[in-house]
This record gives structure tokens, sequence and C-alpha cells, in this order.
């Protein structure tokens, strides 16, 4: 690897963070001014204009409050859980294709941090283990509130994910590949992947609520039952640590079902005539500069998507109540399990007969 993709590949990281963490904050403006709006409210209205630097002030708040360790707890991985719960969905964002390759000093930099032809199993594999943050912040406590949150969040997290991992295999079977940029390319091709399986888009959707443990689905953090759940004895940056995952994770997933279900960053409608018309109007011969503006236009496309669904979180947290444990569980055991399975089959025959015959 020469210099200019290490330098590259330090930037998109750099870039990652930033973005991913200034986005984290204005979904937690948006997510109270969004429950007033629907409440029916004000919201954060006092520091500064609209409230837009509440956030700012929340995170000063969490900087500056006392930090405590529970005596009787496994200092070690009580301190290590929210490190790892934050980490983890960014580590699955690595693989993630934002955009067709870059092309910058005749050198070609691809859109995404990691380049893996199997990126998707990368996603899920790290995906996977956001449960066990989970498991050790709430054991480490030594609270059995605690400790009774994570076993929530395990049996949910565990339930759904065999759900989700089906309505990714239906998909894998219309891609015929595990690369993103390559189902990427093929629904430009054919049409959106929520057309093509709407059944999959679905049970994976409604996986993605359970995995990240967003209303209606937030069993593990029912406040009306078990406190806090499993982070109950975690305060200041650690408790903002677990707070800043949830959204992370929120990104993290709607980057995923945008790209699997909804064009990736294939342009939305009507960008292709804009970006045709912005290089008539400026008169842009460059074949690299049309591409790159292209890339622009890609990279928009994707953001809008992404924004489209943290709005949809965001809608279904202040609409819909919260369902029991057990009716959360028989929803993801006896209806989305078989349903995604019976998925799974029907994809595998029309996938044989009508896609690659």
């Amino acid at each position: 690897m020469d210099l200019i993709n290490i330098v590259a590949t330090l930037i998109k990281i750099i870039l990652l963070f930033a973005i991913s963490l200034t986005a984290v904050a204005f979904c937690t403006w948006l997510e109270r001014r969004g429950a007033a709006w629907i409440q029916g409210r004000r919201g954060p209205c006092r520091v500064g204009p609209f409230g837009l630097l509440q956030p700012v002030a929340d995170g000063i708040k969490f900087f500056f409050k006392e930090s405590f360790v529970p005596e009787k707890s496994n200092k070690f991985f009580y301190l290590a859980a929210p490190i790892l719960t934050l980490t983890i969905p960014f580590l699955a964002m690595v693989s993630i294709p934002f955009a067709e390759n870059l092309y910058i000093l005749n050198h070609e930099i691809p859109m995404r941090i990691a380049r893996f032809d199997s990126g998707i199993l990368l996603v899920i594999a790290f995906t996977g283990l956001e449960v066990y943050p989970v498991m050790i912040g709430g054991w480490a406590s030594n609270n059995k509130f605690s400790v009774l949150g994570s076993l929530r969040a395990a049996s949910q997290m565990i339930a759904y994910e065999i759900s989700m991992g089906l309505a990714l295999l239906s998909m894998i079977l219309v891609y015929g590949t595990f690369d993103m940029n390559e189902m990427v390319r093929f629904q430009e091709k054919w049409m959106w992947g929520c057309f093509i399986n709407p059944i999959a888009a679905l049970i994976f959707w409604f996986s993605i609520f359970a995995e990240t443990n967003r209303l209606p689905c937030d069993i593990p953090e029912g406040e009306s039952e078990i406190v806090a759940g499993y982070h109950l004895e975690y305060g200041a940056m650690k408790f903002a640590l677990f707070f800043m995952s949830e959204y992370v994770a929120m990104i993290m997933a709607s980057a995923l079902i945008a790209t699997l279900f909804f064009g990736g960053y294939s342009l939305l409608p009507g960008f292709s005539l804009v970006e045709k018309g912005i290089v008539a109007l400026f008169s842009i011969r460059s074949e690299i500069v049309n591409h790159n503006l292209f890339i622009i236009f890609q990279l928009l496309s994707i953001f809008l998507k992404i924004a489209f669904f943290m709005f949809v979180f965001i809608w279904v947290r202040w609409t819909l109540p919260r369902f029991r444990f057990d009716q959360l569980m028989d929803l993801g055991w006896k209806i989305l399990f078989p349903l995604a399975l019976a998925n799974v089959l029907l994809m595998g025959i029309v996938s044989y007969f009508f896609i690659y015959r």
C-alpha cells in the first residue's frame, strides 16, 4: 500500500468518526424536538437557536459529572463494556460502500474503509458481537436489575438476529454475491431490493429495531419494569458511551438497510438530471471531474437515505407503545422466524427460475 492510500485510509477513518459523532449529536436534538413535535410540546429551545446547542451542553454535563465505579463490580469488565459497545458499530461500518471509487491525483480511492469481496459477512459478524458488551455491562455491574436487563437483551438480540440473518440470506440468493458494491450494481440494473423481496425488507427492517433496542423493542431498558436495564449502574461519560452507541448502531443499521434494499449509493430519482445539468452549465469536459461530481451525488443520495431511516427510528419511537416481553419473543420466534425461513425457500426458487436461468 503506497503513501497516498495510507493517508486516504486515515482520512476516511477520521471522517467516519467525525461525521458519525456529529450525526449522533444532531440526532439527540432531533429526537427531543421530534418527540415534542409529535406530542405537542416545545422541546429544547433555550440553548442556542432552536435549541441546537443543547447536545453540546449535554456533552459538557456528561464530561464533568462525577464518575464512579460500584464497589463490588468487576472493574475491568465494567469499564470495558461501554468502550466495546461504541467500538463495534463503528467497525461494522468499515466495509459499507458509500459511493463508487473516487479519483484523486491519478489514484483510485475506494469510498469505503476496508475493501472486502465478502463485506456483508464482516458487517453481520460485528453486529452479532453487539450482545457481548450488553451482557458484560449488566453482569459486571453486580446489580440484579442490570443482570435482568442484560438477559433480556441477549434473548431479544439472538431471537431477531436469526430472522435478520435469514432475510439477509434470501437477498444473497437474489444478488448472487457477498460484495455490497455488486449488490448496489444489481439494484441499478434491475430494481431496488425492497421491490424484489419485500418480505425480507420488512423482516430486516423490524429486526434492526430489536437489534438496536429501539422502541417498540426497548425491552432491555424497560424503565417501568427493571429501572434502567443493563446500564443502570453507569453514569457520566460511561453512560454517554452507551447512549452514543445506540445512535451509531442506528446509523450503521440505516446504512445497511439502504444498501441492501434501497439501492445503496445509486442516485435518487432526479439526481442524474441535476448532475448532467451542472456538467452542461459549467461546460465540464474532464472525465475525472465528471466522475467525481457523480460520486458527490452518490454520497448525497445514500446520506439522504440514511437520514430518512434515522427519522423513521425517531418517528416510530414516539408513535408506538412498547411491546411486552412475551409479545416480542412470540413475534420473533413464532412469526418472523418461520416467515423468514419460508421466504428463503421462496427466493431460492425465484432466483433459480427467473433471475439466473
